[in-house]
């Protein structure tokens, strides 16, 4: 939302697409939590549990591109989320699947988002190349960069964090330490 009203008026058509992608995000972290539940996770123990520190990076990164920098630089962190799940979400949630011996209603996130996020890729192709004003395209460009390297910061961060909360029973322990 805060995307939407900071975009200026030579880019008022983005807003319908930003409302559009909002829509579609909406309730997500149900499906997520609704996941864990289904892998034998504790779905309020997730709900309350704080982010690591390189989520709230790349989110704080975000937010920060949208309120002191180039509003359309925002559709980078988009096409570097969309991108990714709509290359890998049907083959992680399959690698994980195996790994772990979960049932397949632990999967309803991933396996929606395989498809899904395809469609969200071309939508985002039409809104990036609306962008004709070079400094436009360098902040988006900007963005995908860094948001490429926070991404992979995050998952390294679940390597960092592993075995301090149980995600599914009898699959992971709780680590002793801090």
């Amino acid at each position: 939302m805060a995307l939407g009203a900071r975009l200026p008026d030579r880019h008022a058509g983005l807003r319908n697409n930003v409302l559009h992608y909002l829509e579609e995000e909406t309730g997500h972290d149900d499906w997520i939590l609704n996941d864990i539940e289904a892998a034998g996770g504790d779905r309020h123990a997730a709900a309350r549990a704080a982010p690591n520190v390189e989520t709230e990076a790349m989110v704080a990164y975000a937010w920060d591109t949208i309120m002191r920098g180039n509003p359309v630089s925002f559709f980078g962190m988009v096409f570097v989320l969309e991108g990714s799940s709509a290359a890998l979400a049907l083959r992680a949630a399959d690698a994980i699947q195996k790994a772990l011996g979960l049932p397949d209603r632990a999967f309803s996130y991933l396996r929606s988002h395989g498809t899904l996020d395809q469609e969200h890729v071309q939508d985002l192709a039409g809104s990036l190349d609306s962008l004709g004003d070079p400094e436009d395209r360098a902040a988006v460009t900007r963005c995908t960069r860094a948001m490429y390297w926070l991404y992979g910061q995050m998952f390294r961060g679940i390597d960092r964090n592993a075995g301090r909360t149980t995600t599914h029973k009898n699959k992971l322990e709780t680590a002793d330490e801090p």
